[in-house]
């Protein structure tokens, strides 16, 4: 009896200890749409640890809040939030502190990503990629000149045609106090709410197609749905990179929002190991570069750097000019004031 039960035991440990050995070997990231090599990347990850890696996409950080809120903290081992809503995910103890001791590639941040406003220490944090909020146009539709102002959504008499706005709280409450002439991050309740009333007569007017999440502007501005489309700076870019003729893209003269995602673990990760593996093979030189040239956004990485695109590198689409980064704001985290803005939102959506 007691040799079946040693038989027993030895079986159990040895499938308990297969099971963790399967699991060590997955990997579930949950990220933004488009934001890497879906089908390369994954694969060269496999090759370089035997880690099969599996995708889940979402269009706006809050969309990907709302999932890690209704169980996603348990279910995925990466996300890759924008810099505003970290310290929210912090305090809703959603995400695990880093341990450095395994990503020793953490070295090859540059100096003003290693210890972020957002999350000093880069504790619970480390930077995928950044870049800039703008203005995508069609070239035979819009004039240059007048692609450099928001007043050509926002002034009726400027209508380029069919628009999209970004369906993006900070993002686009923030650009429609900058047209206003207000702060990037204004609490002042006079201020939101002359922002929120543009934003509804913006969008009833006939031309507007409504606030698109993710890639859904840039996708209508390729598609010649759209004449312009508010939408991040990459994802235009690599849509230029194919139609350099037909498409543009800009900085508005009244500014606008830089930001910088990050990769971090949720809180009850099942896979922490693989998630530490793969923080630490994105911040390889020759992977970070990859990505960067895949996405055409710029890279927190500086080893990175000598393998980048120099189409990018010069390129102010993608590194914005000393001039340019005088205009561009990072969203701060408001803290308990979020809700006025979220209020005003709100209102936006629902008039």
């Amino acid at each position: 009896m007691k040799r079946l039960m040693l038989i027993m035991l030895v079986v159990f440990v040895a499938f308990a200890g297969a099971s963790v050995f399967a699991q060590d070997k997955e990997l579930k990231i949950f990220i933004w749409s488009e934001y890497m090599d879906e089908v390369n990347m994954p694969k060269a990850f496999e090759k370089a640890t035997g880690i099969k890696v599996h995708l889940d996409l979402y269009e706006s950080n809050e969309e990907m809040l709302a999932k890690l809120q209704a169980g996603g903290v348990s279910l995925y081992d990466i996300v890759v939030p924008s810099d505003y809503i970290l310290p929210s995910m912090i305090k809703l103890k959603l995400l695990q502190p880093l341990d450095h001791s395994k990503i020793p590639n953490i070295k090859n941040l540059a100096p003003k990503f290693r210890n972020p406003a957002f999350d000093p220490g880069n504790k619970y944090s480390v930077g995928w990629q950044w870049g800039t909020v703008g203005l995508m146009y069609r070239k035979d539709r819009v004039k240059e000149a007048d692609a450099q102002s928001w007043s050509l959504l926002f002034d009726p008499k400027k209508d380029p045609g069919p628009f999209c706005l970004l369906d993006s709280v900070r993002e686009m409450m923030g650009i429609t106090l900058l047209y206003l002439g207000y702060d990037f991050n204004s609490i002042n309740p006079k201020e939101l709410m002359a922002a929120a009333n543009l934003l509804i007569k913006t969008k009833k007017r006939p031309s507007c197609l409504g606030f698109k999440g993710g890639v859904g502007g840039k996708n209508d501005v390729v598609a010649n749905a759209a004449a312009a489309a508010i939408v991040y700076n990459g994802d235009a870019i690599q849509a230029i990179a194919s139609d350099p003729k037909h498409l543009g893209f800009t900085i508005p003269k009244e500014g606008s929002e830089i930001w910088i995602d990050s990769m971090c673990i949720p809180a009850k990760a099942p896979h922490p190991d693989a998630a530490h593996k793969w923080i630490n093979w994105i911040l390889e030189p020759k992977i970070g570069a990859w990505l960067s040239n895949y996405n055409h956004f710029a890279t927190p990485n500086q080893a990175a750097m000598p393998y980048l695109n120099k189409e990018d590198l010069n390129n102010p689409g993608v590194w914005p000019t000393p001039e340019m980064m005088k205009k561009l704001h990072f969203v701060k985290d408001l803290g308990k004031n979020t809700r006025i803005v979220d209020e005003a939102w709100t209102r936006v959506k629902s008039h």
